[in-house]
């Protein structure tokens, strides 16, 4: 009889299906598809256009000074379109809100570049899908979005329509000459050069030396060792819950079973040599 009823308390337990997702994922999916080819796409343009603007300036010669300016022409259109595609996505999928400015622990964020990176202390706060951005990217991230590429925009429109025949429309904005433009382009593009830079250094600033690379190549993002801790609780609490709503059903299901799971095992021993 008790043979029985363990037997039935085991089929009963492989009939109740339990969860396959309780696996704690090591990795959380942070860039979306388009977001990285428009992260990339923008740097080879960056890149590209430094290039050119350069040989325009005569700094360096490689492509030679006309098809450099026709190079950097063209670039220059491709990076406005990919501006407004971006923008578009970023208002229709509310990803605009990661580049809302917070004070929140940036003191934290500052030592820890300065000094806390060299002590291999913890990165001070954690990347999520809703909190890409630590609160010093924010600000550098806004400043380069509202400042200096709408400069590097509008100087660059202004310096190619200058010397075209526009029927008086630039003097309208009071420019006598191109020099203004092009003193005001060339410190944009210094400015993005000096973030890039910046840019550089930090990826390497993540939990190992190319984690934050892969992560914009892939969209996956490594959890940390504590996340990834956390994890395995909340994973290890559900299957205890699970565990336990398994038990109660098979108690309600099968007949004496919470008699026997009471008895000691002096008393069940008991229970079989009376039957």
């Amino acid at each position: 009889m008790v043979q029985s009823e363990f037997s039935l308390q085991e089929k009963k337990r492989k009939r109740i299906k339990m969860p396959n997702n309780l696996k704690s994922p090591k990795q959380i999916y942070i860039y979306k598809s388009f977001e990285r080819f428009w992260h990339w796409t923008q740097a080879a343009l960056i890149f590209f256009l430094a290039l050119t603007g350069f040989e325009i300036h005569g700094s360096i010669s490689f492509f030679g000074y006309k098809n450099a300016a026709n190079y950097h022409i063209i670039a220059a259109y491709t990076f406005i379109t990919l501006i407004i595609f971006a923008i578009f996505w970023h208002f229709t999928t509310g990803e605009w809100k990661q580049y809302l400015p917070t004070l929140k622990n940036i003191r934290a964020q500052i030592d820890f570049y300065l000094i806390g990176i060299f002590r291999n202390a913890p990165h001070p706060t954690k990347r999520t899908i809703l909190s890409k951005l630590n609160p010093l990217q924010r600000l550098v991230y806004l400043g380069l979005k509202l400042l200096v590429i709408p400069i590097m925009v509008v100087s660059g429109l202004l310096y190619m329509f200058y010397r075209y025949p526009q029927k008086g429309s630039i003097r309208v904005l009071n420019i006598e000459s191109i020099e203004p433009i092009a003193l005001l382009h060339t410190i944009g593009a210094f400015l993005l050069i000096a973030f890039i830079i910046a840019h550089l250094y930090l990826i390497t600033t993540g939990r190992t030396l190319t984690s934050n690379l892969k992560a914009m190549i892939t969209g996956f993002e490594d959890m940390e060792e504590e996340e990834e801790s956390n994890e395995n609780n909340a994973k290890v609490q559900v299957q205890v819950q699970v565990q336990e709503q398994v038990q109660v059903q098979v108690q309600e299901e099968v007949p004496g079973f919470s008699r026997l799971n009471r008895d000691s095992p002096g008393q069940a021993s008991q229970t079989n040599n009376k039957k």
